[in-house]
């Protein structure tokens, strides 16, 4: 396992990492469950307004017709921007964004590519940001009880809990970056399991919005 080889907040109660203990403890933790929960809400109510567009065949109709022109045309800018603004702690819902643009018919790859590109933008903008403004800003923005814990979770697994937040759409993976930041990670480590994770991510939810544009008929 990769880590900084030193305890960033060595101060942590040991009541507060015994809770955490096992890697199934991590998704107990008060902030990781209501991000878990808040996605699945999110996930369930899209798949209903995907039967209902299906229901009521909207994908010839004029509204969509020219939908689709406007993303095709204007839509990486789009999610370029805001990718990289949801790559900082602006809750854009990037998954989202790339299923949506996919579901209009931009092309896959690049779409892929320039989400991917843009996150990590946004998450190496929290980590140099963190990196200058010290902890401060991260207390700020994070606060005090939960950066205790992303310190417990980090001296526990350290790069292998950022990887997984990475590749779970609904987990806040932006805030981690900001804890990289603060205690100076390695930055080649940083931007790799940045990118990679996402990228991944990214080709499966462009895929299943492919499938959906054409289930619909908007593509």
């Amino acid at each position: 396992m990769l880590k900084t080889g030193k305890e960033p907040f060595p101060c942590l109660h040991a009541a507060k990492e015994k809770e955490i203990e096992k890697f199934s403890d991590a998704f107990r933790v008060s902030w990781i469950k209501s991000s878990i929960f808040l996605g699945i809400i999110f996930l369930a109510i899209g798949l209903v307004v995907i039967l209902i567009l299906k229901i009521l065949d909207v994908g010839s109709t004029p509204l969509f017709i020219d939908a689709k022109s406007f993303v095709e045309e204007y839509g990486l800018i789009g999610i370029f921007f805001a990718t990289i603004l949801a790559g900082t702690v602006v809750p854009l819902g990037s998954p989202a964004l790339v299923v949506a643009a996919a579901s209009f018919g931009v092309q896959p790859i690049t779409l892929v590519l320039i989400a991917t590109f843009g996150f990590t933008i946004g998450m190496t903008i929290n980590y140099y940001v963190a990196y200058s403004l010290g902890r401060p800003y991260v207390m700020k923005k994070v606060g005090a009880a939960k950066l205790e814990e992303i310190s417990a979770l980090w001296n526990r697994w350290g790069w292998i809990i950022y990887t997984v937040f990475g590749i779970v759409p609904f987990l806040p993976v932006e805030l981690l970056s900001l804890f990289c930041g603060l205690i100076k990670t390695r930055i080649d480590l940083f931007l790799i399991l940045s990118f990679t994770p996402r990228l991944v991510v990214f080709t499966i939810l462009a895929y299943f919005g492919s499938q959906i544009g054409q289930w619909i008929g908007i593509i």
